[in-house]
């Protein structure tokens, strides 16, 4: 029998040493329901499997995102923004919420979309192969942040603060500078909501802004609140900006790093990037865990769970349980199917979901028409974070056709 790791999924090193898989693998096969000790007296179970992952999302009335929705949040400020910001909401409001927010990534918009998408990627990987060694990461970062930025029209000069000041917000070093990075956007978005509210613009501020929810009165409605707006446009910058750029920078990781598959996705061509997109994401799920507090008795995988208590599912698990996945550690380019949970699922299933896949399909798009070979030029590294990880640090170079 494999002896029992350690195991504390708070600590920081375990994520920036990309340690934490076997940790992970462990509890799946002998602990999936796991008690975990956080040190203040607490602590918070540690749901590790695939359909235990999938079970907690789809039951919201057992599972509450409203009390927070990750390890390690400033209690007071997810007070200040339950029921009106969209990932920390149950329904009814998250329901009247999502019909507004959603419309903006709908399936319809995407071919809207598409061509503002692929002249972005155009424009950064023009100068990513220029430049031949590069830090990825300055790539991968350019390309959901100007894509949100377009999408909420934001000004040009405004846009590489908004990205620096996102990602302080979600990985700064301490919750000092986290807080004020957050206080930051939402006076943004404040003078902002100011400035475009009642006007007739297309962007995704000016929509939602004279949009109306539902009330939960019949035949009633009403405009979003000024703070249900600014919260949610939050939302949507971090989750657009962090998402993507680890899941892009993983992908190029994971492709330099087993150059068959680079060769397998080069021979399939433009049809063999939809499967590619899918097992990028499975492979590098840069939404660690999700929190939620149980507001009834319950159970997850046969385990009893009490009322109060929090409970937390760690996506980078569930996409590699064994169980669900033929060779789950194993990157292949072409896997099909792929029911990877990166997205998260049922009614949090990720807004953006669709706008992400069509960015990292563009970014395929570029890589094989422009690129002969990925090449690693030094040590990867990755951040610290065990709510919001991926790589900090990719040295490569990209050798053009």
């Amino acid at each position: 029998m494999i002896e029992a790791p350690i195991v504390d999924l708070t600590d920081p090193e375990l994520f920036s040493s990309n340690e934490f898989w076997k940790v992970l693998a462990w509890l799946r096969a002998n602990d999936p329901v796991h008690w975990h000790e956080d040190g203040k007296g607490s602590g918070f179970w540690v749901v590790t499997r695939y359909d235990d992952v999938t079970a907690v999302y789809a039951d919201a009335e057992s599972f509450s995102s409203r009390f927070g929705m990750r390890l390690g949040s400033d209690e007071d400020a997810v007070s200040a923004v339950s029921q009106r910001m969209l990932i920390v909401s149950d329904p009814p409001d998250h329901t009247y919420l999502k019909r507004v927010l959603s419309k903006a990534f709908s399936a319809s918009e995407m071919s809207r979309l598409e061509g503002l998408v692929r002249d972005v990627v155009r424009e950064v990987m023009d100068d990513a192969v220029d430049a031949g060694e590069i830090d990825f990461l300055d790539v991968a970062k350019l390309i959901p942040n100007y894509v949100v930025c377009a999408v909420m029209d934001l000004p040009r000069e405004d846009w590489a603060w908004v990205g620096r000041t996102t990602t302080d917000a979600f990985e700064g070093e301490d919750e000092e500078t986290r807080s004020g990075a957050h206080s930051e956007i939402f006076l943004y978005f404040d003078d902002l909501l100011r400035q475009r509210r009642g006007g007739s613009g297309e962007d995704f501020v000016s929509r939602i802004a004279r949009d109306r929810r539902a009330t939960g009165e019949p035949g009633q409605d009403r405009l979003l609140t000024d703070e249900e707006i600014v919260f949610n446009c939050n939302g949507v910058l971090a989750g657009a900006n962090e998402t993507t750029r680890y899941s892009t920078a993983g992908g190029v990781l994971a492709l330099a790093e087993d150059p068959d598959q680079w060769r397998t996705l080069r021979a399939g061509g433009a049809a063999a990037i939809p499967n590619a997109v899918e097992e990028i994401l499975r492979w590098t799920v840069p939404g660690v865990h999700a929190l939620r507090t149980v507001t009834r008795p319950a159970a997850i995988g046969g385990q009893p769970v009490g009322v109060g208590d929090r409970v937390t599912v760690w996506n980078v698990s569930a996409n590699r349980d064994e169980a669900v996945f033929t060779d789950a550690d194993r990157f292949v380019v072409d896997r099909s199917p792929n029911r990877h949970i990166t997205f998260g699922a049922g009614r949090h299933l990720c807004l953006g979901a669709r706008l992400a896949r069509l960015e990292l399909a563009a970014f395929l798009g570029e890589l094989l028409e422009r690129v002969e070979r990925i090449e690693l030029c030094g040590e990867p590294r990755y951040n610290a974070s065990n709510f919001t990880w991926g790589l900090r640090k990719l040295p490569v170079r990209l050798v053009a056709k």
